[in-house]
């Protein structure tokens, strides 16, 4: 971090298939070496696979719960490109949600010791290390290839679960554990 003054937010253009900042930041998180139309396959791809198998899963449990076949037939039957890209982005968004820590620690040195204190995290802090754990914790997982991680990953943390919401979790107990040096804060 600088010293003297912060740095100073560069714009990110929107995505171009669904026009969403948050999208572009998440597409430039899973980048590597420079490779952008590589980055966008795999997101668009699993964006559209966990749409795919969240759907499945809500038809699924209709059916278990009842026939209400008129409603059900008429809402798969209505919907277009824009209503599935609404509904992908909106996966994203929950589990990105679901994902975003509200505190973290951060090492401070007073008097020859260094203490964790827990600070809290603003919103767009909190976005960026989301975007960042969801992105390792797909990275980590077994699945063959990268998008179908991504789908996978991205489905847990929707249904609060995986290894992102871990490292969320564990976050949280770190802060919690270090709570009593909460008066170093700066």
């Amino acid at each position: 971090m600088p010293r003297r003054k912060a740095a100073i937010k560069r714009e990110v253009l929107p995505d171009p298939l669904y026009g969403s900042e948050r999208l572009a930041k998440f597409i430039n998180v899973v980048m590597r070496r420079g490779k952008k139309s590589v980055a966008e396959q795999i997101v668009y791809s699993a964006l559209a696979e966990a749409a795919k198998r969240l759907k499945k899963d809500k038809h699924a449990g209709k059916k278990n719960e009842s026939e209400g076949g008129d409603e059900g037939s008429a809402s798969s039957g209505s919907s277009t490109k824009g209503v599935a890209s609404k509904e992908n982005l909106e996966a994203l968004e929950k589990a990105l949600h679901n994902i975003r820590p509200t505190v973290e620690v951060k090492s401070r040195r007073v008097g020859g010791a260094t203490y964790q204190v827990p600070i809290e995290v603003d919103s767009e802090r909190g976005l960026a290390l989301a975007m960042r754990m969801l992105a390792s914790s797909a990275k980590a997982r077994g699945e063959k290839t990268m998008v179908l991680r991504l789908a996978a990953e991205i489905l847990d943390a929707h249904e609060g679960r995986g290894a992102a919401v871990k490292m969320r979790d564990d976050m949280h107990r770190m802060a919690k554990a270090n709570q009593a040096f909460a008066h170093y804060r700066w």
